[in-house]
């Protein structure tokens, strides 16, 4: 048999099973005095329970638990951009009057000008004054030197003995150096005249004084005494 076929006569058993129970029944109903509807009744129960016995319904599924959302935080606003001030356009300055402008430069031209003549004129003044005060004491000064240098002069001429070589056009420099004491410290020549007995006669008339007769002011001895030079010529001796 085929699988349709044993299908088949499975489904159709128990209701012909049953009827073949009926039919049964009904007639020993007949023969025994029963009532058919009693007997029908009980004997269709226990076999309609165990029809319903036969029929099993699947078990029902479960409620599966609803899964947990997540809770998402919601998002941050994001921060507002920082507005910069928007920068001023710069003011023009006002241009300044041109007539103004050019008195004004006049007038610090002019102040200018006066500060530096008065600044000339007042230094003209202190020139001139010390000039004044310089010449009155170069004044004092050769004054007071004078009779210190004809003492010197006639020393030197008294000492100084001209060789019979010597003549006009000759002439020998020297330099003399003193002490505040006024003695001898050193005689240079300095300028030659060509002829040398001429130079060392010269010399020989400086040494042989040995000490000159000097001024105690120690500033005046310092300015004319402690160097000085002696010309020496055939005709005269001039400082």
């Amino acid at each position: 048999m085929s699988v349709a076929a044993v299908d088949a006569a499975r489904d159709y058993a128990v209701p012909l099973v049953l009827a073949l129970v009926v039919h049964a029944a009904a007639l020993f109903a007949l023969a025994g005095g029963m009532a058919p509807e009693q007997t029908l009744r009980e004997t269709i129960k226990p076999s309609m329970i165990q029809a319903r016995l036969l029929s099993l319904s699947p078990p029902k599924p479960q409620a599966r638990p609803k899964p947990v959302q997540p809770t998402v935080a919601p998002p941050r606003p994001a921060p507002e951009p920082t507005r910069r001030p928007r920068p001023q356009p710069a003011q023009a300055k006002p241009e300044p009057d041109a007539k103004a402008e050019a008195e004004r430069a006049r007038a610090e031209a002019e102040r200018e000008r006066a500060e530096r003549l008065q600044a000339l004129s007042e230094r003209s003044m202190a020139t001139a004054l010390s000039e004044e005060a310089a010449g009155l004491a170069d004044s004092a000064i050769e004054d007071a030197a004078m009779d210190y240098i004809y003492a010197i002069h006639r020393a030197v001429v008294e000492q100084w003995s001209r060789p019979q070589s010597a003549r006009n056009d000759m002439q020998a420099r020297l330099l003399v150096e003193l002490v505040p004491s006024g003695d001898l410290l050193a005689v240079t020549l300095t300028e030659s005249s060509g002829h040398a007995p001429f130079d060392r006669s010269a010399e020989a008339a400086v040494r042989k004084v040995g000490r000159f007769e000097v001024p105690t002011d120690r500033a005046l001895f310092e300015a004319r005494f402690r160097k000085f030079t002696l010309l020496f010529k055939p005709e005269d001796l001039l400082r």
